[in-house]
């Protein structure tokens, strides 16, 4: 045995322990017989040990005084043991991880290094394995630039040195720890090629992670749930077109939903799974959002800054605990979307930040490599590595986890190299432009692989003017279902926050959407980043007193559940809370106890149902066929009319608000076809908090003559600050409501 090795193996520098550790062909002498085998272990913790060859005990020699043993055997030794006598006295029988061959095998190893391995997950992190009949763990990590990467936790008291790790050509480590299980928690410790590097890392791939702010990796167990949602999951896959299916989604951040008292712990995912789904199962929510869930170390960042990419965080349970939740949402009939941060990552040093020693998953050019305004790294899109480690998470989800879509954060700052840049901060594309042309090639192939899940969906938070964000990719877009409409979102807001003398020199606010709404697949968001860091809750924003704010508030949501487009809502906004979200206190649950509050919750309650019921507030949300002004010229006035009409413009829905608190008797409305019209919603119903100004429940007869560029019209009471919506009473047979 040449010392050196033994010296690197007690030292925790050799880069290849396989060489010297487990079985071995002896050397013979020269032109001798053969002089058998040997079998080498480095076990710190023994004062003695023992090989065991099946029911035989060879005595083991110490060849090093910090615990290098070697035995001799005349025969391969097999699946032997080894028995150590530990320095407290006591006996422990192990098996040899060194004694186990290579178990990755080289096609994945190939697929990953060539960047189209899209289960790699199923390749790296921590796997419960079992091999020739012994129960443990399989270990791999990506660390092309370490020179030793060894497993640490607590079943080798966190000793770097006791299991150092395979090395295979792609840069992958891999090891096999017998007796390792469900709930171990572990970390990977790095020593790199630049000088002096060395830290513990937690597992990107980990499937768990301790609470925060403990950091380390998990060994979970997420194969052995036993889902009950495939009804849910066989209706969405063949539920065709999820654009023609209604959409009412309320964004949740799980931690600050329903705060316990202060001193007890948050609700775990399986009271959620009660508590949450029925609350949204009773405000008629076809969808739920979470913020961020995967792993992050710090709660303020709400999730936006990821750590454990794989991992639904601790904070609440563990693995199965949040398929239960997920479980129990479809069940229900709620489909769950999760936001997704591919974008970027913190710099937490047990994080993917210089991973290895090196910028591994980041560039390491500052100039394309961080992002000042976050103080986080941005993934390097162009690496063949990176792009499995992402694209694998997304399907992950949707496949492991049963989610029904994800929304991809920050959309923005991956398609362009300037973005929130200074001009000396930035570093051209090949062609000389700003377009990160890395990032645009993977997220449209993050988007076909998503798509190829039955049913689910893509949404980007994305913020610019990029051309076909929702177009195919075959068709050049970048292949999301849908995209948020930030445009509409800022111009609404803006027009509700004015006074309603003022809001007559707005007029174009609510009507400009409409130049573009159909160039995508818009959803309508209010979302948290609305009602945070001084921008008020939704409620504040609005002007006036109390009655007024109120009135503004409702006849805003029913204007938005009447706009083109998928409709989103943060958590807190549904009852009227007048504080702006923070993630420390949680909502103001106890407004309820107030009837303007209960009221307005109502008020979303009955939208919800309302817009569920109605195929012309869905069905053609993205098609001109589905929308038509019937007047927004009335500026005086702040009064503005729309037709909105299903697929087949079998049914219709007319809508007239009234955004100034003046209502308004006898206004003369065109209406597209002839016969009796009923009022079937009204924000101003007392039910509600209004003030009960309205048309009543008969149904009217139109009128002939022109109005509105429309041959029959109607003789309407506009309620003030009021939205009502009316309804052939002779329509197309009833559509039974549909699954989101």
């Amino acid at each position: 045995m040449n010392n050196s090795e033994v010296e690197a193996i007690v030292g925790g520098y050799h880069g290849d322990p396989f060489r010297v550790l487990g079985p071995h062909p002896a050397k013979p002498a020269k032109k001798g017989p053969s002089a058998g085998w040997r079998v080498c272990a480095f076990l710190p913790q023994a004062e003695d040990a023992e090989l065991l060859l099946g029911e035989k005990a060879v005595p083991m020699s110490k060849l090093h005084p910090d615990g290098f043993f070697e035995a001799a055997c005349p025969d391969a030794p097999g699946a032997y043991r080894l028995r150590l006598k530990l320095f407290d006295g006591a006996s422990l029988v192990i098996d040899d991880p060194y004694r186990f061959p290579q178990l990755l095998t080289d096609f994945d190893l190939h697929l990953f290094g060539e960047g189209t391995n899209f289960e790699a997950h199923r390749m790296l992190g921590a796997h419960l394995t079992e091999v020739d009949g012994v129960k443990g763990t399989r270990f791999s990590v990506w660390a092309p630039n370490a020179i030793v990467v060894s497993v640490v936790g607590e079943f080798n008291e966190w000793d770097t040195r006791r299991h150092p790790m395979r090395l295979h050509g792609v840069g992958v480590w891999e090891v096999f720890l017998p007796g390792v299980g469900e709930g171990y928690c572990y970390k990977y410790a790095m020593k790199s090629k630049l000088a002096g590097f060395s830290e513990h890392k937690a597992d990107p791939y980990a499937f768990g992670a301790e609470v925060p702010p403990k950091s380390a990796s998990v060994v979970r167990d997420i194969d052995s749930y036993v889902w009950n949602d495939k009804a849910w999951l066989e209706d969405r896959a063949a539920g065709g077109n999820q654009l023609k299916r209604p959409m009412t989604v309320y964004e949740v951040q799980l931690d600050s939903w329903l705060r316990p008292p202060a001193g007890n712990p948050p609700l775990t995912y399986r009271e959620l799974a009660v508590s949450l789904v029925e609350y949204v199962k009773d405000m008629g929510y076809t969808h739920l959002e979470l913020l961020p869930i995967m792993e992050h170390p710090f709660s303020g960042s709400w999730g936006y800054q990821v750590t454990g990419y794989y991992a639904p965080t601790s904070r609440f349970g563990t693995p199965d605990d949040f398929k239960f939740f997920v479980d129990a949402c479809h069940q229900n009939g709620i489909g769950v979307l999760v936001d997704w941060v591919p974008a970027h990552f913190p710099k937490d040093a047990h994080g993917l930040a210089y991973f290895d020693g090196t910028a591994l998953y980041e560039h390491a050019d500052p100039r394309k490599g961080e992002h000042k305004d976050w103080g986080t790294n941005i993934f390097n899109f162009g690496r063949n590595e990176v792009k499995c480690f992402l694209i694998s998470n997304a399907l992950f989800w949707l496949k492991c986890y049963h989610i029904d879509g994800l929304r991809v954060d920050a959309v923005a700052s991956m398609l362009y190299l300037d973005y929130s840049r200074n001009s000396e901060d930035w570093v051209p594309n090949m062609y000389g432009g700003n377009e990160n042309l890395e990032a645009i090639e993977f997220v449209k192939r993050f988007n076909e692989l998503a798509h190829t899940v039955p049913g689910a969906i893509t949404i980007a938070e994305e913020s610019t003017h990029y051309i076909g964000v929702t177009r195919p990719v075959y068709s050049g877009g970048l292949g999301f279902t849908m995209k948020w409409n930030m445009g509409w979102m800022h111009d609404m807001l803006d027009y509700f926050e004015q006074d309603p003398i003022y809001r007559k020199y707005h007029h174009n606010n609510i009507t400009f959407s409409m130049m573009y709404s159909f160039t995508e697949n818009f959803v309508l968001p209010i979302s948290h980043d609305e009602v945070v860091y001084g921008k008020r809750s939704l409620l504040s924003k609005m002007p006036g007193d109390q009655w007024r704010k109120f009135a503004n508030a409702r006849a805003f949501i029913a204007y938005m559940y009447g706009h083109p487009g998928k409709k989103l809502l943060f958590m807190g906004s549904e009852i009227g809370q007048y504080d702006e979200w923070d993630h420390n206190a949680g909502i103001q649950w106890e407004l309820l106890e107030y009837e303007p509050h209960r009221k307005f919750q109502s008020l979303i309650r009955e939208m919800n149902r309302f817009y569920r019921s109605q195929p012309a507030l869905y069905e053609a949300d993205f098609t001109f066929a589905g929308f038509d002004w019937i007047d927004f010229r009335d500026v005086e006035s702040s009064i503005i009319l729309f037709a909105r009409y299903a697929e087949d413009r079998s049914d219709l829905l007319v809508f007239a608000c009234n955004f100034t608190p003046q209502p308004k008797h006898g206004y003369r409305i065109g209406v597209p076809k002839a016969g009796q019209y009923r009022e079937v919603f009204n924000t101003d119903a007392e039910m509600f908090g209004g003030s009960n100004v309205g048309n009543g429940s008969e149904p009217m007869q139109t009128d002939p003559g022109q109005t509105h560029g429309h041959g029959q019209s109607l003789k309407i009471t506009l309620p003030p600050l009021g939205v009502v919506i009316f309804k052939p009473v002779v329509s197309s047979p009833a559509h039974s409501e549909p699954r989101p």
